[in-house]
């Protein structure tokens, strides 16, 4: 039987199980994520971060994050509107301040390094709207939110069940 957070009754594919509990199995590594993103997120506004982390967990597919972050941002009072919107912000941009979608863009800059690099304009956009420590700690934000869709993606983590503020 699967289990999903909706209470509708729905003939769902089976839920994967996870490929490795990298946490259990990893404590220290786990214990010194949790203290990085703490010391990451100080510095970066509470909804900003949200939008980071749901932007960085869709282009990089992980659908665990994707649950928990969703989630937070709701618990929050984040709109619906903007977090269904978030995947497609260059079409629907104002529902977003201009300091956002700058953040929204380095977000997607530092995430697919594509180019190797992150473009000089989309930097510059940032740093006009983040003083450099702001910047600083927005940068890092978004490099740990990119580690850990890349545990929660090589791992498998199921998506489903996360309660939102489980991890605060």
């Amino acid at each position: 039987m699967t289990t999903h957070t909706d209470t509708a009754t729905h003939s769902f594919a089976p839920e994967r199980a996870p490929r490795l509990e990298w946490s259990r199995h990893a404590p220290e590594v786990w214990k010194a994520m949790l203290r990085l993103s703490k010391a990451a997120s100080e510095g970066v506004d509470p909804g900003l971060q949200h939008l980071v982390n749901i932007r960085a967990s869709q282009l990089n597919h992980c659908a665990f994050c994707l649950d928990m972050h969703t989630k937070d941002a709701l618990a929050a009072g984040e709109s619906v509107e903007r977090v269904v919107q978030l995947s497609a912000w260059d079409e629907s941009r104002h529902f977003y301040t201009e300091r956002e979608l700058a953040a929204i863009e380095l977000t997607e800059a530092i995430t697919v390094l594509t180019d190797g690099f992150v473009p000089d304009e989309v930097y510059e956009t940032a740093a006009k709207h983040f003083d450099e420590a702001e910047l600083a700690h927005l940068i890092a934000a978004i490099t740990v939110i990119n580690a850990w869709n890349r545990f929660g993606v090589t791992c498998r983590l199921t998506p489903g069940h996360y309660t939102p503020g489980q991890y605060a």
